[in-house]
């Protein structure tokens, strides 16, 4: 398996130089690349893959439960043969990431190979008549053996020549969700490609929040998930891992921007199930201490708990029932549990709450124009280094979370830098059979270190990858209603 993912990656290199490979210029400092590789579908079949019991997301890109354990398997196999279905068990390996074990990851459940959709979906239907839950599936997303075609788009911004810059963008307001074309185009961006992971579901906090950290404009709006890496901004573009410190008067503020009590993504202290980061899943906080901006763009979540009104001069002129609107350069404070007994002893009209925020790197402080989160990291002092479990992406006690989310192959947006200090933005379309597969975490890995990059990271990906030219998407997405709203988006903006 590892010299065939090492063949594609090398595959993937080579078409870059190659008449397959179309290049431009969009303005000086700034190439694109349009590269197609693979050895086409003729090795790939559709098949009716067996789920699993499992938890329910309102995510579209939610990996199904595909995963057991070999007892599991084997039983599910002789229950399958049983009712004439001629039923096999697949071993799924752990990939090569750095930070999790070798060996076995789980055991699939699959029946038939099938040269159409159509006929692993009657066979699904066939299943399900018997009792057993499947979908139909396409082999050729199962990982790097699968091979198969690969369309990828490569931004190259070289920041000694390029006279514009690369910015981070929510749009008009931090809440909602545009796409990336429109987000590209409304900033006259030479490019533009889908930014940092968000939040969807209204049960999950506010739409369009950044999962994560978010700076625009030089403003913190949105605080940094701890342990996971982001994209940040300004003269020099870099790659680090951010860390937020907020303060209102003397007691630390637990998020910006959000709902209170909820955490897309985990990773804070206090959190419930874990203050580590943990992936597409929405962690809870009793005691929770809220702040909100004025870029927030809608009316603070209504709810549980006390929210305080400050001024531009942060001085308290009001007190209320959380919901309302954020003062024009100010803030409000909500707080819920512990919090909201502190806010209600200390935030009396007239008292002055002095607002801090500060972003750190490590242990310096910076100040950068724009930040994006993303995760995992992917290449790290120029050698691969995917860390898939440090980063909430493997699930303990759920294999078809990782499996699905980062070894099957999916459409992936990823950055990097090079030794020249160029910002590589790439995004791969995927799930789209004969078209484009995608890339598992360690295929888009390769493809970076292969690009170059001496450091890498993973950004929002599955239907939520764009890429837009001069305002217009030039990608393929994959979600069946064309492209997906997003929080926010990277952008190349000239002078």
């Amino acid at each position: 398996m590892k010299t065939q993912a090492l063949l594609l990656s090398a595959v993937l290199t080579v078409t870059l130089a190659t008449p397959a490979s179309a290049e431009g210029g969009l303005a000086p400092g700034v190439t694109i690349r349009t590269t197609v590789s693979g050895e086409g579908t003729g090795h790939n079949t559709w098949t009716a893959t067996v789920q699993v019991p499992g938890g329910s997301s309102p995510d579209p890109d939610a990996p199904p439960s595909a995963l057991g354990t070999r007892e599991h398997a084997d039983a599910l196999v002789t229950a399958l043969r049983g009712k004439g279905f001629a039923a096999r068990a697949e071993e799924v390996d752990w990939p090569a990431f750095a930070d999790t074990p070798r060996g076995a990851l789980g055991w699939r459940v699959r029946v038939g190979s099938f040269a159409d959709q159509a006929s692993a979906a009657a066979t699904a239907k066939a299943m399900a008549a018997n009792g057993f839950t499947a979908a139909a599936e396409w082999t050729g997303q199962d990982g790097p053996q699968a091979q198969g075609p690969q369309h990828v788009r490569v931004a190259i911004v070289d920041p000694r020549r390029f006279t514009g810059q690369v910015v981070a963008s929510h749009g008009e307001s931090v809440a909602g969700r545009r796409t990336t074309s429109a987000l590209s185009a409304a900033a006259g961006a030479l490019v533009g490609v889908n930014g940092g992971f968000f939040v969807i579901d209204p049960r999950d906090g506010i739409p369009g929040e950044p999962a994560g950290v978010g700076v625009y404009q030089g403003l913190l709006q949105s605080e940094a998930t701890a342990g996971r890496p982001a994209l940040l901004l300004g003269d020099r573009p870099s790659i680090g891992m951010p860390r937020t410190v907020l303060t209102v008067g003397d007691r630390r503020v637990d998020g910006v921007n959000r709902k209170p009590g909820l955490v897309r993504n985990c990773g804070e202290p206090g959190d419930v199930p874990t203050g580590r980061p943990l992936h597409d899943t929405t962690c809870t906080h009793a005691d929770d201490l809220v702040l909100f901006t004025p870029q927030l763009g809608t009316p603070t979540p209504a709810g549980a708990g006390v929210e305080a009104v400050l001024d531009a001069h942060d001085v308290v002129t009001a007190v209320r029932a959380p919901g309302g609107d954020v003062p024009a350069g100010g803030h409000t404070v909500q707080g819920i549990g512990s919090a909201a007994t502190w806010l209600t002893a200390h935030a009396r009209p007239g008292a002055r709450l002095r607002v801090g925020t500060r972003i750190f790197d490590g242990a310096r402080p910076v100040h950068p124009a724009g930040v994006v989160n993303g995760g995992p990291w992917l290449v790290r002092d120029g050698r691969i280094a995917v860390d898939a479990a440090a980063d909430g992406v493997v699930h303990p006690g759920d294999p078809s979370f990782v499996y699905g989310w980062g070894v099957k192959r999916n459409p992936r947006t990823m950055v990097g830098l090079d030794r020249r200090g160029r910002l590589l933005i790439v995004a791969a379309d995927g799930r789209q059979p004969g078209y484009s597969e995608g890339l598992s975490l360690v295929e888009g890995a390769q493809l970076m270190a292969r690009l170059g990059a001496v450091t890498a990271i993973n950004l929002d990906g599955g239907g939520s990858t764009a890429m837009a030219i001069d305002g217009r998407l030039v990608s393929s997405p994959s979600d069946a209603t064309g492209e997906r709203p997003v929080g926010d988006a990277v952008l190349v903006v000239p002078r």
